[in-house]
């Protein structure tokens, strides 16, 4: 598989280059990419990410730094995604509107999660593996389930579980609370 008119900073980790599908897009310092992953065409991906694999970033995503994204998260760009026009000929860019979405510094997106078009994952966020998020997530926010809703507060588990920052796990079954 490619990697084509890709911006590369310092540092970064593909782990099998011949395993990815990497074009026209910007990937931070020091972020990791792992096997089967794709990301597309004007995706930014910022500094110090890891990109977990079978992921799949699409044209109009923005991930800030820090943020870890977990095996086979999907985003989407199109809110109304239709294989043709009116007329019957396919689309091709510029027939569809491009829904951007944006996931704030240090969020962490779950396996398995889908990311609708169009949203923000807020600072710090936590989105629970399989979830499907289909409207913004408020900064330190826990989200899980179809369609994601709010369930805690990251600040919080971590009081709970006296965790540092950037680990809410529980210490004895890696559960998140």
């Amino acid at each position: 598989m490619p990697i084509t008119n890709v911006d590369l900073g310092e540092g970064v980790v593909i782990f099998h280059d011949g395993l990815v599908n990497l074009y026209g897009c910007t990937i931070g310092a020091h972020t990791r990419i792992g096997p089967f992953v794709e990301i597309q065409k004007n995706a930014r991906i910022g500094e110090s990410c890891k990109i977990s694999s079978h992921s799949f970033i699409c044209e109009g995503v923005v991930i800030e730094d820090e943020v870890m994204i977990a095996h086979g998260v999907m985003f989407t760009n199109g809110l109304l995604p239709q294989a043709t026009n009116p007329d019957g000929s396919l689309q091709v860019d510029g027939d569809w509107e491009l829904a951007p979405t944006l996931i704030r510094r240090r969020a962490s997106i779950g396996s398995n999660a889908t990311i609708i078009g169009g949203v923000t994952v807020g600072v710090e966020a936590l989105v629970g593996a399989g979830a499907v998020v289909t409207r913004d997530v408020p900064d330190f926010a826990i989200v899980a389930g179809v369609p994601a809703r709010v369930i805690g507060d990251v600040r919080e588990a971590r009081k709970r579980r006296g965790a540092e920052p950037g680990n809410i796990l529980n210490s004895q079954r890696g559960t998140v609370s």
